[in-house]
Formats: structure tokens, sequence, C-alpha cells
């Protein structure tokens, strides 16, 4: 337990002046076990919200880990997939300003709780279609399924092909129709993700206000960076978790493995996707249960119950309104406290160092929201990774980054006493140069894969327009293909052809993924015009040079990571710290309700919707239309996700470097005078300026009566 000096000197004192009165020690004893009460209580709340911050960052990071799963599972675009991943925050607009607003006068650590069984709730509800709907298929030519027909894959006649294989093949194509006609299951994962955003809407506004209203304020910024640490700890098992199950074929345990033609290297590839909701869901449930066993209130620490007023808080918070320092009654009824909404809400965006804040952190996070969502996809896609490697990368090398640079602005706040001005400077600082980083990973990236007809011609000329058109050619004249199929293979050109058929193939030898075509007269065409050679399953690789360059995007991703995440404590403090206490968990809730629904919401889709637009080549639903994109444009694609991502992080450092203008402005050259004399100044008048550029603590111990509103 820690004790201040200052309490230390009051505790001799009193023993000094009252050496042989009962009663000295009676209040003695009482102090110290009210000191150790709180102090146990505050840790074991600490404890507890740390592993709920872990459970919601595990669920959270998985999803983003099977974007791509859930994208080849259910067969649709990177638009639909974001308007999935958004539904999260769709759920916390529903009810964040509720939460927030009359939470703060509930029993917080239940109201806790029971959003943690939601948000289990909703995790489980996300797995579910698996368990509903059809195994999956995909696409493959039938030479390459176990079978003892021997079949050519350039069809220059259906009648090559045994009447009761199409029949059959026909037949399962029919079924498939009808059941995906009927059902669209994406949707529940859609609920599900909107269900566990409303569980997960009271554990930062709530949680954070709690450690804050009870514990040595000294301390206040240690615990936050603390709970932010762990929470960052729950994405690194999160993409583990994904990597994991991205190996394991969706089906697992209910098809024979044996089957399967595919390994995981495959674009079409789905892991189990499903397998990771159901471990986040129970975790969030064992998350919740300590919460229905703390008590609604804490004991002040004895260093908060001497003072009235925050030396530094008080010079840039407003004075205008004395009826706002009333202390709340123990019981006060839903319709008076509703009747202090507006007020409150006036008074929140009449702070111009809030609402400076708030857009700087709106610009920042639809930045950092969407290139999170898709970080994983673009790695696979820019670098040629798999599924399950690009997760471990991410959980492994990159979060750690994350955690640790959390960590360290928390400890940097602490062991300077930073100011308010300070954590100002040290947010704009990390955002600044971060961005400066991630400016240099646009030379980072790979060139395309030689893809025939797509990003390269038949006979090995570069920059393809048509398309759709130059998916044929006299090489493979001869065969009747579709331009729909994707069932890669790679010719010993180092060619990557979209199908055997395309690559004009006469013959095949072994099933599944051993199957080698021969006599494919396409991939001749760039060696010989009069040899024919022979093709593997599966797409060819990248370059000699791209896993170099996908070193270096890790090592300078590590970097980036890091420098942005030390100004997220310095953030938090600015925004707890430039608003009146007893609007602390309304603004705090506000904030929130901004982030999720102008940066949440719109991020992923519209990164969704720019992404989609550099794909080359579109698969296809098993009853026509546009499924899963197969194929994107390696460049486009870097230039698009880095583009948008450094553009919005721009716009942010020109609001933050406004909320630092706007302090330097309100500070005065006589803080040490006036917070000598006891004054205090105002953030939201013209008449006096705030003063606190010379402030050497981040939070006095001080405490204001009304601080806590009780119900």
């Amino acid at each position: 337990m820690e004790i201040s000096s200052k309490e230390n000197t009051q505790f001799f004192s009193n023993n000094t002046i009252l050496p042989v009165d009962r009663s000295s020690f009676k209040s003695e004893s009482s102090a110290s076990k009210e000191k150790q009460s709180c102090c146990g209580g505050i840790k074991i709340f600490l404890g507890a919200l740390s592993f709920v911050y872990f459970a919601k960052a595990l669920s959270g990071s998985y999803l983003k880990s099977t974007i791509t799963q859930i994208e080849r599972r259910f067969d649709i675009p990177s638009s639909l997939v974001g308007v999935i991943d958004g539904s999260f925050e769709i759920g916390n607009l529903l009810i964040i300003i509720l939460v927030s607003y009359f939470g703060a006068k509930l029993h917080r650590p239940r109201i806790i709780g029971a959003g943690c069984l939601i948000m289990s709730a909703g995790t489980f509800l996300i797995a579910m279609p698996q368990f509903f709907m059809g195994r999956y298929r995909y696409e493959r030519f039938p030479s390459t399924i176990n079978s003892t027909v021997s079949i050519s894959p350039c069809l220059q006649d259906k009648s090559q092909t045994p009447l009761s294989a199409l029949e059959k093949s026909q037949a399962k194509i029919n079924a498939g129709c009808e059941k995906e006609a009927g059902s669209s299951m994406w949707i529940y994962v859609l609920l599900g993700n909107l269900l566990r955003g409303i569980g997960e809407t009271p554990i930062q506004p709530l949680g954070i206000t709690y450690i804050d209203d009870y514990a040595i304020e000294e301390n206040a910024a240690l615990y936050i960076g603390c709970v932010q640490t762990v929470a960052i700890i729950g994405p690194i098992f999160g993409f583990l978790l994904g990597s994991l199950c991205a190996k394991l074929y969706v089906d697992i345990g209910f098809v024979d493995l044996d089957s399967v033609t595919i390994t995981h290297k495959d674009v079409q590839w789905v892991g189990a996707w499903w397998l990771g909701y159901l471990i986040a869901g129970v975790i969030s449930v064992l998350a919740g249960i300590p919460f229905w066993f703390l008590p609604k209130h804490l004991p002040k620490p004895e260093s908060r119950k001497d003072s009235s007023t925050s030396s530094e808080q008080s010079k840039f918070i407003t004075e205008d309104n004395k009826d706002q320092h009333k202390s709340y009654q123990q019981q006060v009824k839903i319709a008076e406290m509703a009747k202090d909404f507006l007020p409150s809400l006036k008074n929140l965006f009449g702070n111009p160092v809030y609402i400076l804040y708030l857009c700087a952190s709106i610009i920042q996070f639809n930045s950092l929201i969407g290139m999170v969502t898709y970080k994983p996809k673009y790695i696979e896609q820019q670098y040629g990774q798999t599924s399950s490697k690009t997760n471990f990368v991410i959980g492994l090398i990159n979060i750690p980054a994350v955690a640790f640079g959390i960590f360290s602005g928390g400890l940097i706040m602490k062991k300077f006493r930073i100011s308010v001005l300070g954590a100002a400077k040290l947010s704009l600082g990390s955002s600044f140069f971060g961005y400066l980083l991630l400016l240099s990973l646009f030379a980072m990236g790979c060139e395309n894969s030689d893809v025939a007809g797509l990003t390269v011609s038949y006979h090995g000329t570069k920059q393809m327009t048509d398309y759709e058109q130059a998916l044929f050619s006299e090489c493979n004249s001869g065969c009747a293909c579709s331009k729909n199929d994707w069932d890669p293979i790679c010719g010993e050109n180092g060619v990557t052809y979209i199908s055997a058929c395309l690559a004009g193939c006469q013959a095949s030898n072994g099933s599944g993924k051993n199957t080698v075509f021969f006599n494919c007269s396409c991939v001749g065409t760039l060696q010989s015009p009069s040899q024919s050679s022979s093709a593997v399953v599966g797409p060819c690789q990248k370059g000699n040079e791209c896993p170099k360059m996908f070193l270096y995007f890790l090592v300078i991703s590590v970097i980036t990571s890091y420098t942005l995440s030390v100004g997220g404590t310095p953030g938090y403090i600015l925004l707890l710290r430039c608003i009146k206490p007893h609007l602390k968990s309304f603004a705090l809730g506000i904030y929130t309700l901004a982030i999720r629904v102008l940066a949440g919401i719109p991020a992923p889709v519209y990164f969704g919707v720019a992404i989609d637009t550099t794909c080359l080549k579109w698969g296809s639903k098993r009853c026509g239309g546009r499924g899963a994109c197969r194929l994107y444009d390696a460049s486009a694609l870097r230039y698009v996700y880095l583009g948008l991502t450094l553009v919005l992080g721009t716009v942010s450092i020109f609001f933050s470097v406004a909320v630092l203008w706007v302090l330097r402005k309100r500070s005065s050259p006589h803080d040490e005078t006036l917070s000598a004399n006891g004054e205090r100044g105002t953030c939201g008048t013209k008449s006096r300026k705030d003063n606190f550029v010379n402030s050497d603590r981040l939070i006095q111990t001080t405490y204001w009566p009304e601080k806590e509103t009780r119900l």
C-alpha cells in the first residue's frame, strides 16, 4: 500500500498530540483500515477491469484476424465485410449516451458485469452460422478431385466428360443455389457483432471513471496506462488464436480432411474461423463474474478528503454555473437526473479544448481503424503471405509494440509529472513522428504476381487493360473455358494461370493437391512456340525480392506502432483534466460515441470500398453474381491503403496543433503566483485565462465534493 509523505506526517502528528488518548488510537486504526480497504478494493477492481479489457480486446482482434476468412466463407466483397465490422460500433451507438450518463449514478461494477454477459452472447452468435449452413465448397476442376475418372482440363467438347459426372456436378450446383437463395448467413455475424458492441459499451466510460474516482490521484495515470496495456495483450492472443484457427480447415470435425484438395496457402482456403469465437465467448463470461461482487462505492483515499479543489484541474474548468456544484443526495430520481442532461451537454460542447481534441481523435481513429481492419488483407495481398502467418506476425510482433508504447506513455506521465500542456505536446509529437515513419512504407511494396491475362499477357508483356478479353488467347482458343473460374495453377515458366483450361492443358496426372498438368499450350508459349510444358496446382509464389521487402515492412511497422501508441495515455489524461469532474463519465461517453459513429462505423466501409476498386479478378457465386475478390493489383492497393491512412493522419495532426495552440493561449505567466494565492483560472471565459504551464503535477491530491454523484 502506497502512503504519501503528507499522510505519514499527519499520522505521526496525531500521535504526538494525543499520545495516551484511546479515541485517537481508535481513529488512527479505523483510518488505517480505511486506507487498506480503499487500496485493496481499487486494486481488485483494477485487476477485474484489466481482465475485461483483455476479453473484449481478444474478441475484437480475433474478428480483425478473420476478416479474410469471413469474406471467403460467405463470398462477399470487402465493403460488406466493412459493414459487418462497423456493426460493433453501431451497437455502441444505440446505448452509449444512456450508459455513460445514467450509469455513472447507478451501480457501475454490476452494469459492467451485465455488459460482459451480453458481449459473450454476441460472440457466440457470430459462430452460429457454421452449425446451420452447409459445408464449404471451393472452385476445383473435376480432375483435381479424388476420382478414378480421367478428364482433360481443356474441354474442347463436353462429351469428354462422362454424363454421370456432369449430372452429379449440376445437381450439387442446383442444391447449393436453393440453399443460398433462402439465406444470407452473414447477417448472423453482423447481428452478433452488433450485440457484442452493446455489451462492451459500459466497460470504458464506467470503468475508467471508477478508477479515477477512487484511486490516489497521482496514481491515476499509471493505473489507466496499466489497464490499456493489459488491453493490448488481448489482441496478441486474439491474433495468435486467429493464426492457429486459420491453419485448421473450416469444416474440421465435419468432413474427412483427406478429401480437401486445397492448402492454407490457397486464396480459397477458409480456416476454422468459428472456433475462436466460441473460446472468446467463454472468456467474456468468466471476465464478468467478479463485477457482481464488487461494491458500488469504495472509501475515498485520505489524500482526496482534505481539500475541495484540484489546483491544476481547476485552472481550466469554468466556474460560471454555481448550481452545478451542489452535492447530490443519496437518492435521486431518474427524472431529476435527466433535467441536467442538456445543460451538461452544453457545458461539454462549450469547452474548446474538448471539442478540438474530439475532432483530432475522430480523424485519427478513422485512419487507425481503417489501417488495422485491413492490415491482414494488405499483408496477404501485398507480400503473398498466408492468413495464418499474417495473424501470427501481427500478434507476436506488432501488437506488443503497441502495448509497450501505451505503457511507456503512462510511465512518462508519472515519472516526469507532466502537466496537461505537456500531455498535449507528447500526444502531438507521437502522432507526427508516427505518420512520418508510415510514409516510408510506400517504398516497401512488391510487384504484382505474373498472372496470365490479368497482370501479364500470354506472351509476357505487362500492363493489361481489358482484363475480360485478355483472359482468352490463341493458345487456349480451342478450349471451352469460363472466364469466371478461379482454379489457379503455376506453370514451369513462373506464371500463374487462372485455370488449367485457360492454360491450355490437355492432360493431367494424379489427384487432389498432387495433381500435375501436362501439354499446357499457353505455358509453352512463353518458352518456345513449339514446346508444351507442365504446371502444378496452386498459384506461383511472389518474386525473390518480396520476402526482403516484407521484412523491412515489419521493422518500420513495429517502430510506427510504438511511436503512435506513446500518445495514447497522455491523450486520455488531457481529456479527463479539461472537463468538470462530475461530467467525466458523460464526457468519455460522448467521446466514445463520436469515435464509434464518425470513425468506427464509416472507416471500415469506405476503406473496404476503396480496396475493392483495386480488385483484378472477382470470384463468382454458385448461383451467379460477384463473390469475393481473388486477386488485387498490388501497386494500386498499396497507394489506396497507405494513402488513405496518411491523409487522414495528417488532418488529425492539424487539429492536435490547434489543441496545443488553445492551451498555450490560455496559459498565464503568473501561474505560480495565482497557484500560491489559491486562485483558480477558467477555461471557458474570456475574462481570465487558464494557468497550468508551470504546474509540476499531473493531478493534485485534492478532492471535489461534487466529483462523485450517487443514486
